[in-house]
């Protein structure tokens, strides 16, 4: 396996457990090459993620750039490492303190 999919499988896996930890039921997409890789379902509600990792301050993001996917939340996940994992809707530069902290997020969903 390549190093960067070894990355991305290990980043999708360390949020996938912290959504189980949370209550949520998760389906990942293996190897999705599509809008998203986790599948988020919790009280009735189900909510879309993609999941990106990077070592930068700031993470540009090309992907699926809309609130939502078929009528689903579609949020991104950026983990900056040490911690700091950010989810928000998509936008194209993404910095280390914008949108929630992951551990908010989960708290108020």
């Amino acid at each position: 396996m390549v190093l960067s999919k070894k990355k991305g499988y290990r980043t999708e896996r360390k949020i996938k457990l912290m959504f189980e930890r949370d209550g949520w039921r998760v389906v990942r997409a293996g190897a999705s090459l599509g809008e998203a890789d986790l599948v988020c379902i919790k009280n009735k509600k189900c909510i879309l993620l993609q999941v990106k990792s990077s070592r930068e301050k700031t993470f540009y993001y090309y992907g699926y750039m809309k609130k939502k996917l078929e009528g689903f939340p579609f949020y991104l996940v950026v983990d900056f490492g040490y911690g700091r994992i950010r989810i928000l809707y998509p936008k194209q530069k993404i910095k280390v303190n914008d949108g929630s902290a992951l551990k908010e997020f989960l708290l108020k969903n």
